[in-house]
Parts: structure tokens; C-alpha cells; sequence
């Protein structure tokens, strides 16, 4: 048999020459969605997403045969092969890229990575991790509990949080439940922002304990919310906002409004993950939600 040979586009991003491959590929069967479209829905939402992948290292998490195929993988380091131009920093033992413009993102998702990850902490200029300059909060439900208890405990959450004097930016997930956003100052380490928000999980679920879990018990879940606090650990990574996910439909970590999450909060079902279309036209109509955060 002739070897397969893709199709190959060339085109000039940010001023680089990038080959793309298999536009038409389809990457959410469900949706005949195409690596096109992936690409597409990336250009248009970088002006946005770009900040809030900037310093930062990446994980990728890579479909190769598109997003309903169970052959996905994680990868941390530098892609083989990747050209000269494109930033890294090696953390620890890792080599990581990293998303400064367009043709960074640009040549990362042509590799099929549909999810981008990225850690609460940023580089320094001495390429050392900083502390984290954002804590993170992943409202994780179980089911039958779903969005509608999600935001229940996100405005409890909110709540605290603002006792404190941190505001919150809620982002469901794309997949299953939220995340919770707040900037911080970079005066706490990694594991002094885990405590902070483990003693907070710690703290709701005592008030709560038939609708919040703060342990990672998989038995205990069932119809309840696990307030993940464990993301804010440097070697963990949360969904970029903006990002795709690789699950069977085209949905987006998108930044939501907190009138939104009131009523979902009260009306079960109004309140679901969003897909890239409807992404790029809340964008065009609000802008970046999460502009006040880091």
C-alpha cells in the first residue's frame, strides 16, 4: 500500500511559515467538527486566551485520531521536531513550550492538541516558577449532581471568598462542573494557596455536608460537588480558559457571568457547558470576562 501522505497548508502566522496538516479531518464526529474549524475557533479566540497562557508552561493534551477516539495522551514536554522559533523553559526535568502569540498556539494545535493545561504560576525572568499570581477552586460534581449544584456552591463559595477580599470569576469547565478564579498578589506560595483553599473546602463541608465533599473519596461523590482544592499544588495544571475539550462535543472552559451562575443556581438546566460557536459570539458581544484576572 502507498504510504498516507497528508494534506499539507501552508500558511504565514505572526510573521512564521507554518505547514498545517489534514484541515479537513474531522475531530468531533458528533459534530463533524474539523481540524479546521479547531484552528479556526483558535485564531479567533487568541486575542483573549493569549494572556492567559502568557509565562506559563503548557500541557497538551493530544487526539490524534480526534476527540471521541480513547488514544489521547498528556504531554508536557517540547514537541520533537518543533521548529527553532517556538519558546520553551525547561522546569525541573521538563522541557516546556510556551504561548506567546499566535504562531506558538497556532503550531500546537495543528498537533492535534485539543486541551490546553496550564499551572497558577507563572515564569519569572530568571525562568524559575513564581508564585502562583491566581488561586483556583475545581467544583467537580457527581452525579446526579451537575452544574445546577455547581453553582449553588459556587455562590457559597463567593461568599467566603469576598469575607477575604477576593473576587471571584466563575468558568464552567467545558466538560462536567466549574472553575473558580481569583488574582492574588504572589506573596503565597503554591502550598500555602492549597491550604488556604483546602481549609476553605474543609470549612464548607462542615456546613454543608449533603451538597459540598472535600475529600477526593470517589465513593463519597455521588450527588455531591468535590471542591477540588488540590489544583493549586505547583505540579498541578487546570484547564486554560478558552480551551477546548476533548470529550464529544466541541465545548469550551468558558468564562461565565455571575448573573448566569444566580440563575443556574436557582433554575435547574439553565445552565450548561458552551460550544465554540457560541463562545466566539459571547466574545464578540463581551469581550474578555476574565480581563481583571492574571
Amino acid at each position: 500500500m502507498p504510504e498516507f501522505v497528508p494534506e499539507v497548508t501552508r500558511v504565514e502566522v505572526a510573521g512564521r511559515r507554518l505547514r498545517l496538516t489534514s484541515l479537513d479531518k474531522v475531530m468531533y464526529p458528533s459534530t463533524e467538527t474539523t481540524k479546521g474549524e479547531v484552528l479556526s475557533y483558535y485564531a479567533q479566540v487568541a486575542p483573549l486566551m493569549l494572556p492567559h497562557l502568557a509565562r506559563r508552561p503548557v500541557t497538551r493534551v493530544r487526539y490524534p485520531h480526534g476527540a471521541q477516539d480513547q488514544m489521547f495522551f498528556f504531554e508536557k514536554n517540547l514537541p520533537s521536531g518543533a521548529p527553532s522559533w517556538l519558546p520553551r523553559m525547561p522546569v525541573d526535568d521538563v522541557v516546556y513550550p510556551l504561548i506567546g502569540d499566535l504562531a506558538d498556539l497556532t503550531y500546537l494545535v495543528n498537533l492535534n492538541s485539543l486541551e490546553l493545561h496550564v499551572p497558577q504560576w507563572t515564569l519569572t525572568d530568571e525562568g524559575e516558577r513564581g508564585n502562583p499570581d491566581r488561586l483556583v477552586i475545581d467544583l467537580d460534581p457527581g452525579k446526579p449532581a451537575g452544574l445546577h449544584e455547581c453553582a449553588q456552591v459556587a455562590l457559597l463559595v463567593r461568599e467566603r471568598l469576598a469575607a477575604l477580599g477576593l473576587e471571584l470569576y466563575p468558568v464552567t469547565s467545558g466538560s462536567k462542573g466549574m472553575q473558580l478564579y481569583a488574582a492574588l498578589g504572589g506573596d503565597l506560595t503554591s502550598d500555602q494557596v492549597r491550604d488556604l483553599v483546602m481549609q476553605l473546602a474543609q470549612e464548607l463541608t462542615k456546613k454543608h455536608p449533603d451538597l459540598i465533599l472535600w475529600k477526593m473519596t470517589k465513593s463519597l461523590r455521588p450527588g455531591k460537588v468535590f471542591l477540588d482544592w488540590s489544583q493549586n499544588v505547583a505540579a498541578k495544571t487546570t484547564i486554560s480558559p478558552y480551551s477546548l475539550r476533548g470529550r464529544e462535543l466541541p465545548c469550551v472552559a468558558a468564562p461565565r457571568t455571575w448573573d448566569e451562575v444566580e440563575r443556574g443556581a436557582v433554575e435547574a438546566g439553565s445552565l450548561r457547558q458552551l460550544m465554540f460557536d457560541e463562545v466566539l459570539e459571547r466574545v464578540a458581544r463581551d469581550a474578555d470576562l476574565l480581563a481583571d484576572l492574571p
